[in-house]
């Protein structure tokens, strides 16, 4: 038992989520490493919501209150600690999940289908799909299998995503939102938004603006929004947090 007094219980909680979703055969081994590797950027950063942040989120939220066919793309690590908020986002805009997993295998696809079967009463409406037919031109990994929701949307929110992917999503003319927590990562230099911040608490933000901004308010911050100054501004940031560390 973590008590709530340590310093650390926020982080541990997260820790145990993710060993939680492993040892149901959700999660890969990789995505362990991936959520530490995570963790230790969230130090730099201060485990907070930078300013930097925020206007990302906001971005974020008015690209997809604004789209016309936006998909949710989720893989172990975004099922095992932003659940209910992805379904909230979901039913927010109408829109479809897509499961789409690097490491796949059965194993993994059936443990998945059955931790949302445990939760059919909150994806009531929800249209899920596990990929399909359809092809993700210039990729090679397992993840160019997607439905037809996802290969004809025009926005994919796909947070702690894998840079080829989301390089080759953006060569077929897609808009793609992620979140992560390291800015120099691929995926977060060739993504129309990066959110730089740790995905509870990005998630929570990114549904309570889809739900308040009206469409005058996202058009107009779109039109101000520029990612490559936003991760200029955020490195500046962790460059000058970390001098001012220095023991």
């Amino acid at each position: 038992m973590i008590p709530k007094s340590h310093p650390r219980y926020e982080s541990l909680m997260k820790r145990e989520k993710i060993i939680e979703f492993f040892e149901r055969g959700i999660l890969a081994k990789a995505g362990l490493i991936a959520h530490g590797r995570g963790e230790a950027f969230d130090y730099i950063i201060g485990e907070r919501t930078t300013e930097y942040a925020l206007k990302s989120i906001k971005a974020a939220a008015s690209l997809l209150i604004l789209s016309k066919k936006p998909v949710i793309s989720v893989n172990g690590n975004t099922i095992a600690l932003a659940f209910n908020h992805v379904i909230e986002l979901s039913k927010l805009l109408n829109c479809p999940i897509e499961v789409n997993l690097f490491y796949k295998t059965e194993e993994r696809l059936r443990a998945i289908k059955k931790f949302f079967d445990e939760n059919k009463e909150e994806l009531e409406g929800i249209k899920i799909n596990f990929g399909g037919s359809y092809i993700i031109p210039n990729l090679e990994s397992n993840r160019r299998f997607v439905s037809e929701d996802f290969y004809y949307s025009d926005t994919v929110l796909v947070p702690l995503e894998d840079g080829d992917r989301a390089e080759a999503l953006i060569k077929m003319g897609k808009k793609v939102i992620t979140i992560d927590l390291n800015p120099l990562s691929r995926t977060s230099r060739v993504s129309t938004i990066t959110i730089v911040d740790e995905i509870t608490r990005a998630m929570p933000l990114l549904v309570r603006y889809v739900k308040t901004l009206s469409r005058k308010e996202a058009e107009d911050i779109l039109k101000s929004y520029d990612n490559k100054k936003n991760l200029e501004d955020i490195l500046k940031y962790m460059s000058e947090r970390l001098a001012k560390l220095k023991l």
